[in-house]
């Protein structure tokens, strides 16, 4: 069983900055390195379907939409996927989802992925 826990949603301006993590844990996780898996991380407008945002595993991927404002990254010591969201724009205001597969090779679709968290919510205002 892997638990996934998003923290570091909230309310911010545009032109602001916000951290999201994303703590993993569970029998998975403990029995491989956690460097091991590839995560991700997506997000959910309201009336839109799930999209990419950032990826990591064999390297990193970016969607186009938030290339060279946003930078995921992982801590092995504390199983903590982070990503470092700057210069937000209204149009990033969505719930935001930590995901894992059990698989090396980055992924930017959601259907390869075998794990997800309960999401954290970002609100960019204007």
């Amino acid at each position: 069983h892997v638990q996934l826990v998003e923290s570091g949603g909230g309310s911010v301006q545009a032109g602001d900055s916000l951290r999201l993590s994303c703590a993993a844990s569970g029998r998975t996780f403990s029995g491989r390195a956690f460097n091991s898996y590839a995560m991700g991380w997506f997000r959910q407008a309201t009336g839109k379907e799930r999209e990419f945002v950032a990826g990591i595993g064999n390297g990193t991927e970016y969607a186009d939409s938030v290339k060279g404002r946003c930078t995921i990254s992982r801590d092995k010591s504390t199983s903590t996927l982070v990503l470092q969201m700057n210069s937000l724009n209204p149009g990033g205001t969505a719930i935001y989802y930590c995901a894992a597969r059990q698989w090396y090779w980055t992924s930017i679709f959601l259907q390869e992925y075998d794990y997800w968290g309960q999401g954290t919510e970002v609100t960019v205002s204007s």
